[in-house]
C-alpha cells in the first residue's frame, strides 16, 4: 500500500511534466507538512499514521478555505481562484465525508445510547461521537451538530 507521501510525490510527478504550477503548489505545501509532522519533536515512527495523515489534510484544506474565504470578501478574485485550485488538489487526496444531515443522524443515535444528556456534558458526547465517526466527518461539524442536538432537548 502507498503512503499519501507517495501519492504525493507521484502526482507531484505529474504536475510537474505538465507545469501546473498551482497544483504544485499544492502539493508541496502537503509534502512539507507530512515532512514537517515526521521530523516533528517526540515524533517516534517515520511514517504517519492515516488518522496522522487525515488530520494534516483537513488541516491544509482549513486553511484554504479560510483563506478563499478572506480573499473573495476583499475581491482578490485571482487569488482566490488560486486557493479554490489548491483547495480541489487537497480534496483529492482527502476521503468522502459524510453530509451534515449524515452526520445529525448518527450523533443523534450516540446520543439515544446515553440517554439524558445536558450541554454540561458535551465533552463526554464529542469524545464518543468522534470515536464512532472517526474520519468520517471533520471535527468542526460534529462539534456543531453535538451541540445542536444537546442544547435542543
Amino acid at each position: 500500500m502507498t503512503t499519501l507521501k507517495e501519492k504525493i510525490e507521484s502526482e507531484m510527478k505529474v504536475a510537474m511534466r505538465a507545469k501546473e504550477t498551482v497544483k504544485l503548489t499544492a502539493l508541496r505545501a502537503i509534502k512539507s507538512a507530512i515532512l514537517l509532522a515526521q521530523t516533528e519533536k517526540g515524533s517516534t515512527s517515520e511514517t504517519l499514521s492515516e488518522q496522522q495523515e487525515l488530520d494534516i489534510l483537513l488541516k491544509q484544506a482549513k486553511q484554504r478555505r479560510e483563506s478563499l474565504a478572506l480573499y473573495e470578501q476583499e475581491g482578490r478574485t485571482e487569488l482566490a481562484q488560486t486557493e479554490k485550485t489548491e483547495l480541489e488538489v487537497i480534496e483529492k487526496f482527502l476521503p468522502q465525508m459524510l453530509s451534515e444531515d449524515e452526520v445529525k443522524v448518527r450523533v443523534a443515535a450516540i446520543l439515544a445510547g446515553m440517554g439524558e444528556v445536558t450541554p454540561q456534558q458535551m465533552g463526554r458526547v464529542m469524545g464518543a461521537a468522534i470515536k464512532e465517526l472517526g474520519t468520517e466527518a471533520e471535527k468542526q461539524t460534529i462539534a456543531k451538530v453535538v451541540k445542536e442536538l444537546i442544547n435542543k432537548d
